[in-house]
């Protein structure tokens, strides 16, 4: 079952649009954001398989569909699964499983997969270090973009390279305090 089946109140598509323009969108974590949550060009998924293997074969139906779709239609797709891979070292382990369906579909070059995750850690960080938020979403979720329009961006953005330095010193101002006074009021908590 997919958020599609729940409808526009489901509680986690709720939480998860509520990060997009809270934080990513909000806080500039991605410059190129804005434009596709403002047209509706972002398909936010929601399911509840509970099995790696499971995900695998919806994963891969989601970069079928996006691929087969119009930019004007999907620019973007967040896949959300709750209920599976909610440890982060088995997620990052799956973002090898991942990239191997990406190939396999011979979609290297036109979808890549981003990560996002609640407890989510950058190599040679501890747990608790801000800067992981980054890249911290309220539950475990794959981020389908398109080549194509990561190419654009980075051809319109000034100076890309700069965007994860950038990031790292707005989340050490904002700190772990300012991230909660962000969210005090919302479904997102420091997991």
């Amino acid at each position: 079952m997919t958020s599609e089946d729940l409808g526009n109140d489901d509680p986690v598509i709720v939480a998860t649009r509520e990060w997009v323009v809270r934080a990513v969108i909000g806080l500039g974590l991605c410059p190129f954001a804005h434009a596709p949550h403002r047209d509706g060009r972002i398909r936010f998924v929601h399911t509840r398989v509970t099995t790696q293997s499971a995900l695998a074969d919806l994963l891969a139906d989601e970069l079928e569909r996006l691929s087969q779709s119009s930019r004007d239609e999907i620019e973007t797709t967040l896949i959300v699964h709750p209920g599976v891979l909610g440890d982060f070292l088995d997620y990052n382990d799956f973002l090898e499983v991942a990239d191997a369906i990406v190939v396999e579909m011979e979609l290297d070059g036109v979808i890549q997969v981003a990560s996002f995750h609640p407890q989510y850690q950058f190599e040679e960080t501890a747990p608790d270090d801000i800067t992981n938020y980054t890249n911290r979403s309220p539950y475990p979720t794959l981020h389908l973009l398109r080549e194509e329009s990561v190419d654009e961006a980075v051809a319109m953005y000034p100076d890309t390279e700069s965007i994860p330095t950038r990031n790292i010193a707005t989340m050490k101002r904002l700190g772990l305090d300012g991230w909660l006074a962000i969210f005090s009021a919302s479904r997102l908590r420091r997991e």
